[in-house]
C-alpha cells in the first residue's frame, strides 16, 4: 500500500513523535498505515506533509472551528504548503472507503475529492500534484522567488483571504504559524457564513 506514492514522493524530512507512547486506531487500515509510515514527514520541500498521529485530534478541532458541520465525522491526515487540510469523511464513501475532503482556510471552502486514502496518494497526488497540491505555484513561484519553506507547524497563508477579496498571488502570502492562521481564519469563516455581501468583518477575530 502507498508504494506508488512512496516511490514518487520520497520524504525529505520528518518530525518525530513526542516522547511517550501514542496510538490511534482509525478503523481505516490504509489510514493507520499512512500515519505509521509517514506521520510527521515532509515531501518536496514542504509542498505536502502527513500529520503525526498524536496531532490528529488537534487538527480535527482546528478545521471544525471554521467548518462545524463536519464535527465528529472527519479525520485529518495531511496538509499542503498553504495550510489546506486533507481529511477523511466518514459519511461519504469512495470505492467503499471514506472519501477525502479538502478544507481551504484561504477560500473558506470544503471541497469533496473523489478519492479515498489510497487513491488520493497513489493516483491523484502522483499523477496530478498541481491539481492536488498547487505544486507549480509553490515550486515555480513561491520558492523560486525566494519564499521560505514552511516547517511542520507553519504554512504560507494569505495576508488577506480570498473570500474577503484578497488576491490569489504570492504577494498576498506570507509565512505563518499554522495554529494562529487556522484559528483566525476559522473564526472569520464562521462569522462570514450567512452575511450579506459587503458586510464588515473583523479579521483578528476579537
Amino acid at each position: 500500500m502507498f508504494e506508488t506514492f512512496r516511490k514518487n514522493f520520497p520524504a525529505d524530512s520528518k518530525v518525530t513523535a513526542d516522547a511517550g507512547t501514542f496510538s490511534l486506531d482509525t478503523k481505516v487500515p490504509g489510514l493507520n498505515e499512512l500515519f505509521a509510515d509517514f506521520g510527521g514527514a515532509s515531501f518536496r520541500h514542504g509542498l505536502y506533509r502527513i500529520i503525526r498521529a498524536q496531532d490528529v485530534a488537534r487538527w480535527n478541532e482546528r478545521v471544525c472551528l471554521g467548518f462545524p458541520g463536519f464535527t465528529g465525522r472527519i479525520t485529518c491526515f495531511g496538509y499542503d504548503w498553504q495550510g489546506s487540510a486533507f481529511a477523511l469523511d466518514s459519511q461519504r464513501l469512495e470505492q467503499g472507503q471514506p472519501g477525502v475532503v479538502l478544507f481551504e482556510p484561504g477560500t473558506a471552502e470544503a471541497l469533496e475529492i473523489p478519492n479515498n486514502i489510497v487513491t488520493f496518494h497513489d493516483v491523484l497526488v502522483v499523477e496530478n500534484p498541481d491539481a492536488a497540491l498547487s505544486a507549480n505555484i509553490y515550486l515555480e513561484d513561491w520558492l523560486a522567488a525566494g519564499g521560505a519553506q514552511p516547517g511542520y507547524d507553519q504554512c504560507i497563508g494569505y495576508k488577506r483571504p480570498l473570500f474577503l477579496g484578497g488576491e490569489d498571488d504570492i504577494s498576498n502570502q506570507e509565512l505563518s504559524d499554522l495554529e494562529v492562521y487556522w484559528h483566525i481564519m476559522g473564526q472569520v469563516i464562521a462569522k462570514v457564513k450567512g452575511l450579506p455581501p459587503g458586510a464588515s468583518v473583523n479579521l483578528r477575530g476579537g
